[in-house]
């Protein structure tokens, strides 16, 4: 099982992005998909997640900016960005809770994706 995430670059204060992930594999179901972030020197911190019945849930400091979607089908999850500050600018990471065909359920991490926030 493979994830890999797309859709980061630079963009300007307020602007928006939308980052997307992609999982591929010999996958059996996806419990749950999630991003994280993190900026040189700290933890990595956790931004957002949806479950495999579709419930999202956000950091305090995107809610009402960032919203998290998927397609299913696709085994797809994208992380639409808007008003962007200069603190969102980070590395960020999609993983996912992902039983294979071999009935074995692992945490899975992409290699992320950089999101620069500059004027």
């Amino acid at each position: 099982v493979h994830l890999v995430e797309s859709g980061g670059g630079l963009v300007q204060p307020g602007g928006s992005l939308r980052l997307s992930c992609a999982a591929s594999g010999s996958i059996a179901s996806i419990k749950s998909m999630a991003w994280y972030r993190q900026a040189p020197g700290k933890q990595r911190e956790w931004v957002a997640y949806i479950t495999d019945g579709g419930i999202t849930n956000y950091q305090d400091s995107v809610k009402g900016r960032f919203s998290l979607s998927r397609d299913s089908a696709k085994n797809k999850v994208y992380l639409e960005m808007n008003s962007l500050k200069p603190e969102d600018a980070d590395v960020y990471y999609c993983t996912g809770v992902i039983m294979s065909s071999s009935l074995r359920v692992l945490n899975y991490w992409g290699q992320g994706t950089q999101v620069t926030v500059s004027s």
